[in-house]
């Protein structure tokens, strides 16, 4: 790729809102933290969605979920373009998680603008897990506002701090 040095150091900034962290994002980070030297877990704000969880429960929470990964580390970005943090951390790649054929064609549209953007990294895509693939955040949220059971979804940290709201 033009302008990225080969023998960099590859580091990963693993985008999104994270509201709630779930366990299919977990795995994305565990997957992601064995493919590069770091991973930088990106809190950001997701203008099209009301959030449950504030950015500093949500960036406590990933710490919490994350804290014996020793390549990964969680910062927020409230108001930045994600271009604007790859550059603020760094990195070299941009990680992403694909569940189905709609999230691959959103995701690589978003690729393709974030490199008309800013040169200087690549988007790795990794498959969700089969058993997690159905989750997504939004979708956990209407169903515990509803009263159902999302505990199976949701790590311990994040299950126990979703109750109390």
């Amino acid at each position: 790729m033009k302008g990225m040095d080969l023998l960099s150091k590859k580091i990963a900034l693993f985008p999104g809102s994270f509201d709630p962290l779930t366990k299919g994002h977990v795995n994305l980070i565990y997957r992601g933290c064995t493919l590069f030297e770091e991973l930088v877990v990106g809190i950001f704000r997701n203008t099209t969605k009301n959030p449950l969880f504030s950015m500093d429960e949500r960036e406590l929470l990933c710490k919490k979920v994350t804290r014996t990964l020793q390549n990964v580390s969680v910062h927020s970005f409230a108001d930045s373009l994600t271009v604007d943090a790859v550059k603020q951390v760094g990195a070299t790649h941009l990680l992403r998680g694909i569940r189905n054929a709609s999230d691959y064609e959103y995701e690589r549209d978003l690729a393709r603008f974030n490199q008309e953007l800013s040169e200087g990294f690549d988007t790795v895509f990794l498959f969700a897990d089969p058993s997690l693939g159905h989750l997504s955040s939004s979708v956990l949220k209407e169903i515990h506002v509803s009263g159902g059971d999302v505990s199976a979804y949701l790590p311990d940290e994040v299950y126990r701090m979703l109750k109390n709201k």
